[in-house]
């Protein structure tokens, strides 16, 4: 996160940030004060104070009179003392004015905060790219209270990600590398979209995610038809082509205009008091597993409308009916509109006290 330095000409301002470690320095700095204090106490019999003294003045450059009259081995040994410390305080001095004066320590405690925020996810999506798709399931995703850490490295995005008023985890690196996704705890994910602007990206993405989480929902984005079927190989759960689904709209329109504004109004979140909500096997109460549709009274309860299920096949059926039992691997679409989704929730989680 922190390899933004070119160098054009040498100075303490641009030398890379992996020479400057301010652990370093500080180690660099105490080494010279206990041998420097050791030195003149061993070379000269300096008491623990006149030794500390001298120490003092020597590496400071100040320049005093010394404590008594230096042996020639203590002055062999003052002279390289003061040598040495050249190089010391300019190492130092260098420290200094990289992560204090260019505010790289505030960078590295904010950076310290992110990844312990990170830690503490679990079940949460990361999010490999922040362009125009990305900001969107950004959104989405703050709508609705949905965990996530963002991937990019791209330093504009970075500076926008940190400039955005949402408060958004993220982490500036390659998507493609093994060590950003472990840091964004992909081993305690439940999901990863894939959304960068090159196929071949989104596929080593893919490929990388799914080896280090085999459990791991994975959905990515395509531009190219070809891509599709490499990234289902390489472990996608699912593609999505936005320039096909953006064609495929458009087309509709003219074919069946009142359908397609009809959908696009119920599925806009800023217009539309309208959603739907998956309600999976696991979901169930135990109760309610095993009871068909009609058992269940999910209608009459919450006024909400099953339309569709999803067989554990994969196979969608379109207005189940009322004998249908949700199977395990299986799930129903509910449509309905926030109140009603609502209603849905909490009938499901306090079915048990109620029946």
């Amino acid at each position: 996160m922190l390899r933004r330095l070119n160098i054009h000409r040498f100075n303490i301002y641009q030398v890379p940030s992996s020479f400057l470690s301010l652990r370093v320095a500080v180690i660099l700095l105490v080494a010279e004060l206990l041998i420097s204090q050791v030195g003149f106490m061993v070379l000269e019999s300096y008491s623990f104070s006149e030794a500390f003294y001298m120490t003092v003045i020597t590496i400071s450059t100040v320049g005093f009179t010394e404590v008594q009259p230096l042996s020639p081995v203590g002055r062999f040994f003052t002279s390289g003392l003061i040598i040495t410390n050249i190089g010391i305080f300019a190492y130092v001095l260098a420290v200094f004015s990289y992560y204090v004066i260019q505010g790289e320590i505030f960078k590295n405690m904010h950076f310290n905060l992110i990844s312990a925020s990170i830690d503490k996810l679990s079940g949460h999506v990361i999010l490999c790219g922040y362009g125009k798709y990305g900001r969107e399931i950004a959104l989405h995703f703050h709508k609705h209270d949905v965990d996530f850490v963002v991937i990019e490295n791209d330093p504009h995005k970075i500076e926008e990600l940190q400039k955005s008023e949402d408060r958004i985890l993220y982490l500036e690196d390659d998507a493609t590398h093994d060590e950003v996704l472990v840091k964004a705890g992909i081993s305690r994910a439940s999901a990863l979209i894939s959304s960068l602007p090159d196929d071949s990206d989104n596929v080593f993405a893919v490929l990388t995610a799914r080896q280090l989480n085999p459990r791991l929902t994975i959905i990515s984005r395509s531009k190219d038809f070809r891509s599709q079927k490499k990234l289902l190989m390489a472990g996608a759960n699912h593609v999505v082509m936005p320039e096909q689904i953006g064609g495929f709209y458009m087309a509709t329109l003219f074919s069946k205009p009142g359908a397609v504004e009809f959908f696009s109004y119920i599925t806009n979140e800023y217009q539309s008091d309208i959603g739907f909500e998956e309600v999976t096997y696991a979901d169930l109460p135990a109760e309610c597993q095993g009871r068909s549709l009609r058992e269940l009274h999910i209608r009459q309860e919450t006024g909400s409308n099953i339309i569709g299920y999803k067989a554990p096949d994969g196979h969608y059926e379109v207005n189940p009916s009322p004998d249908t039992i949700l199977e395990k691997g299986a799930s129903f679409i509910v449509l309905g509109n926030s109140r009603q989704l609502k209603r849905l929730r909490d009938y499901l989680e306090h079915y048990s006290e109620t029946h």
